[in-house]
């Protein structure tokens, strides 16, 4: 059970529950736990970006956490190893949401291409007359 004294092992205790148990939501005192932490570190990272950002931290917060909920392989171990995963989570959620813009800017919607399929459509469109 969760130490309401001492957040860090409550935190810690929840997640490795989480990982033994591993349903499919996370236990409710876990979000209320990890929330702030959360929170203040999407706003730094929103920081690091270009003024006028449409992304708001509550947004990446949110966003974040529900790929965290999804890892299904992941067992955590502690609390920073939670909280350094959630930071690469929001580093690609920002990198992805700038690709996503720069690609509408840049002339509509284009789907990214495997390498695999690229080849095999070069392959089929050359004409071997």
């Amino acid at each position: 059970m969760a130490n309401e004294s001492n957040p860090k092992i409550g935190i810690t205790e929840l997640l490795r529950d989480w990982s033994a148990n591993r349903s499919d939501d996370p236990p409710d005192p876990l979000l209320k736990l990890v929330y702030a932490e959360l929170h203040r570190q999407a706003h730094r990272h929103l920081r690091k970006e270009r003024p006028g950002h449409t992304l708001q931290t509550t947004g990446l917060v949110h966003e974040a956490y529900l790929k965290l909920t999804k890892q299904t392989n992941v067992s955590w171990e502690s609390r920073s190893h939670f909280f350094a995963v959630a930071a690469t989570m929001m580093r690609r959620i920002l990198i992805d949401y700038a690709k996503t813009k720069h690609r509408l800017r840049r002339g509509g919607v284009h789907s990214d291409l495997p390498l695999e399929n690229a080849l095999t459509i070069s392959v089929s469109e050359t004409d071997f007359d």
